[in-house]
């Protein structure tokens, strides 16, 4: 079904995560984080957090459980998914996928308007995402007014994350992460 949606011609909404959903939702997320890294390193990927998948069940659980999460629908058809955290005037954009099959198609650009919409308080935006990600890359600077403001890796360490506070390269992305960042207003 997903496969024939065309492009910008569908209607994308975000509807709260579903308890009963939420199994199906942890395994998307995996699947479309796994193929950003195998479209980048093919099977020689070794970015892994856990048996097999870039993104381990454990931290989308966390990420569910600590901010909101939404199911993105296309055409009534869930798309992918976001999770933000929102306090006061800032927001931490924590996951935000869309399924390979409909790539390309401008829903993840949307699902995220539709994110700002329903958050117009916050003026202040953040994520991070691998430095090897382009399509993120791409997709956060030319599409949606991000800004890259930060280059974590062994000589910058991210302060939030305890994992790098010995100056210790990210086992998982040793090349680094990159910090994002959208003001809005101002």
């Amino acid at each position: 079904m997903l496969e024939n949606i065309s492009p910008k011609n569908n209607q994308v909404t975000l509807v709260p995560l579903a308890a009963s959903d939420r199994e199906q939702f942890i395994k998307d997320n995996q699947e479309a984080f796994n193929y950003g890294a195998m479209e980048e390193f093919g099977m020689r990927d070794d970015h892994f957090e856990e048996d097999g998948q870039i993104i381990s069940r454990e931290t989308i659980e966390r990420s569910i459980d600590g901010g909101e999460a939404y199911r993105i629908l296309c055409d009534g058809q869930p798309a992918g998914g976001v999770v933000i955290k929102v306090d006061g005037t800032k927001g931490d954009l924590d996951l935000l996928f869309v399924s390979p099959k409909v790539h390309s198609k401008g829903i993840g650009y949307r699902a995220w308007c539709a994110v700002e919409n329903l958050h117009p308080e916050v003026t202040v935006w953040e994520t991070v995402t691998p430095y090897f990600e382009k399509r993120n890359i791409h997709f956060y600077v030319n599409r949606c007014g991000f800004h890259i403001v930060e280059f974590f890796n062994s000589h910058h360490p991210d302060p939030n994350d305890p994992d790098m506070q010995n100056s210790e390269p990210d086992e998982q992305f040793p090349e680094g992460m990159f910090r994002f960042e959208k003001r809005i207003g101002k």
